[in-house]
């Protein structure tokens, strides 16, 4: 790799970020210059010296991840992006900063194509998330070697970021997991909205670190040459690394740097002008000298020779491996993946089992496993009730990455997070499970993974009062409600485990959205018990038996709800009345449907749904006046079946429900 030109300092470069950044924040009259100006100094060495990418090919599968998890100073990357050369980071884009259409929202939004390798912001997120690229890129170098797969995940990290309690849990993992390939660079600056950091935030991080296994080092990060040896040696542990940049928030503005002043606010016209003499920076806003630029283009073409030699061993590869290789980074399934699913779903009809849907879960994971070597499991610390570890699957262990089984221990968030960086980084395609309570403790990386369209299963298990004795603390009543409110995530509650496999397929085959699969820990008959090869579940809802007779009630359910609403149907059609029993394992899905097909399926009588969980949501499909089976609070603590009659969760509540709108 060739150095940048000589004549043009590595000061004067990282002046060129702060340059951008306030001239983009004050433009847009909002903003955070503080943090981009403040790690200037460290994001120039690291991109000019160590950073493995080219802007020419920007998704090249073994460039080095850099993730900015201090998503607020987004004119960091934006600057970085446009100073290096990735095309369509034009200096029109940095001076429609935090405008609509623009690529460069306030907060960075995942494009590999201008080296946002994710969305940030959400405090927390990025560091956590990018654990889950690391561990991606040691799972995927196990597969395929380091000829195809090694590179580093860089990740520039705030106070905020470490105060988030997610990043405790990933944190923790990653140095368990002793993922050496990890660098993180934090900005300590000592100061957040509210002031000095001292308000609220006088940990020893650095002892944090270590105390979690990381290789921890400290430096002035606006000395250059000590944070390059501190980069250099980073790369050199077996370990995690952690650096302690101590920085001056601002750095360059006279009047405001080293102040929450100029954390979260435009400097003003004013101190942008003072800060140009200061340093010695004459030019206009939004203009890069010459030189400097050309200096920079240098640094976005200074891989471009470690891009070329991996081209050249992929080239080099037969045909079977780079199929498998290309096709583990692109997402796609496998040949023969439907079929796989076909075949079990033929099975469990003709044999009828009455499994949990966990358990049904379980049982198409021993064929998905086996079928999609992508598919890496987890689960947080819940593996023998989640069902999630199939028989004769190894662990990833700290050292040796070649299993496809994580043990998250009792980290939810950081688990959905870690999944999150998978997903991202590619070459895995990652599920994990924990209980459907603890869905509150992962909402905000479920979020993030709805929001940047990425493929993250999500099982759910245990999913409602069926779950007995544990009681209402971990009794789901309100998150089915919560989940659905999330746009572009697929929430899947099964009847069956017919249904659970046509879900399973369902998840693998979205790739631009995250799923939900809300499983039972009871256990259910099966509902379809003749085979069908056409997965009805991708309807989203379907007619799972027809009214004998006209039409009169249409009776509405998901998950282990849909038997009690199959023995209402009994007794109303004995009692004449023509019922048809509707199964809707996921609304999402059933919402892109044409109208004509929803009419078809909800039919033009009276409408009862039936569901452990509360009402709110349901009236798109039954209208305020439909009859509601369900939950009004917090459950109990008792054997599920007690509580289904307690509760008033039975057929003979669905039936008096239908009868009383007839």
């Amino acid at each position: 790799m060739n150095a940048p030109a000589a004549a043009v300092s590595l000061e004067t470069m990282a002046n060129a970020i702060r340059a951008l950044a306030m001239d983009a924040v004050e433009a847009a009259k909002s903003g955070h210059p503080g943090m981009p100006m403040g790690m200037a100094d460290v994001a120039t060495v690291l991109f000019t010296k160590f950073l493995k990418f080219d802007p020419a090919h920007p998704t090249w599968p073994d460039r080095d991840r850099f993730v900015l998890s201090a998503g607020h100073g987004s004119m960091l990357l934006y600057a970085l992006a446009h100073l290096t050369g990735y095309e369509r980071m034009t200096i029109d884009q940095l001076k429609r900063f935090r405008q609509l259409g623009s690529l460069t929202p306030g907060h960075p939004e995942v494009d590999p194509e201008i080296g946002v390798e994710m969305t940030t912001g959400p405090l927390g997120q990025g560091v956590s998330t990018a654990v889950g690229m690391a561990l991606a890129e040691r799972i995927a170098n196990a597969r395929f070697g380091d000829g195809l797969v090694d590179h580093f995940t860089y990740v520039i990290a705030s106070d905020g970021d470490l105060m988030e309690g997610v990043s405790h849990e990933a944190c923790s993992l990653a140095g368990h997991l002793r993922l050496s390939r990890l660098i993180v660079l934090w900005d300590d600056n000592h100061i957040s909205i509210d002031g000095s950091t001292d308000l609220s935030f006088t940990d020893d991080t650095q002892a944090r670190f270590r105390a979690y296994g990381w290789d921890v080092q400290a430096v002035d990060g606006h000395d250059t040459a000590a944070v390059a040896k501190a980069i250099a040696a980073a790369q050199q542990t077996d370990r995690p690394s952690f650096i302690a940049c101590r920085t001056i928030i601002g750095k360059g503005a006279p009047n405001k740097q080293n102040t929450h002043g100029c954390h979260g606010s435009p400097l003003g016209l004013d101190e942008v002008k003072a800060t140009r003499a200061h340093i010695g920076w004459p030019h206009e806003p939004f203009v890069i000298p010459h030189e400097v630029l050309e200096a920079w283009r240098a640094t976005g073409r200074r891989a471009a020779g470690d891009h070329a030699a991996w081209e050249s061993r992929h080239a080099a590869l037969d045909a079977a491996a780079a199929a498998a290789f290309d096709a583990a980074m692109r997402g796609a399934l496998p040949a023969g993946f439907g079929e796989a699913i076909e075949a079990f779903k033929r099975k469990v009809s003709a044999e009828t089992p009455n499994w949990a849907t966990r358990v049904a879960s379980g049982n198409v994971l021993e064929v998905l496993v086996a079928a999609v070597p992508e598919l890496v499991g987890g689960s947080a610390d819940l593996t023998p009730s989640n069902n999630t570890k199939v028989k004769n699957t190894a662990d990833v262990q700290p050292g040796s990455y070649g299993g496809r089984y994580v043990r998250y221990g009792v980290r939810e968030h950081g688990m959905a997070t870690v999944m999150n960086g998978m997903a991202l980084h590619r070459g895995v395609i990652p599920y994990g499970g924990t209980f459907m309570q603890f869905a509150d403790y992962c909402r905000p990386a479920i979020r993030l993974a709805a929001l940047m369209k990425q493929r993250v299963v999500f099982v759910m298990t245990h999913d409602s009062i069926g779950l007995g004795e544990d009681g209402p603390t971990h009794q789901p009543v309100e998150h089915l409600a919560a989940l659905r409110a999330i746009p572009n995530l697929l929430v899947m509650r099964p009847a069956d485990a017919v249904e659970t496999a046509e879900c399973w397929q369902i998840a693998l085959e979205s790739a631009d959205a995250p799923s939900v699969l809300a499983l039972t820990r009871q256990n259910v008959p099966t509902a379809r018990t003749e085979h069908t090869a056409e997965n009805k579940s991708a309807y989203g809802a379907y007619v799972l038996a027809e009214a004998e007779g006209t039409r009169a009630v249409t009776l509405l359910s998901t998950g282990s709800e849909v038997a009690i609403a199959m023995e209402a149907r009994r007794t109303l059609q004995a009692e004449g009345i023509g019922t048809a029993v509707v199964s809707m394992p996921c609304w999402e899905l059933f919402e892109r449907q044409p109208a004509s097909y929803q009419a078809q399926v909800l039919g033009n009588g009276v409408t009862v749904a039936v569901e452990a969980a509360v009402r709110q949501g349901w009236d798109r499909w039954i209208g305020r006046d439909g009859g509601f089976v369900g939950m009004a609070g917090f459950g109990e603590s008792a054997p599920y079946q007690e509580l289904y009659r307690h509760f008033g969760i039975t057929a003979e509540a669905v039936v008096e429900a239908a009868k009383a709108r007839l």
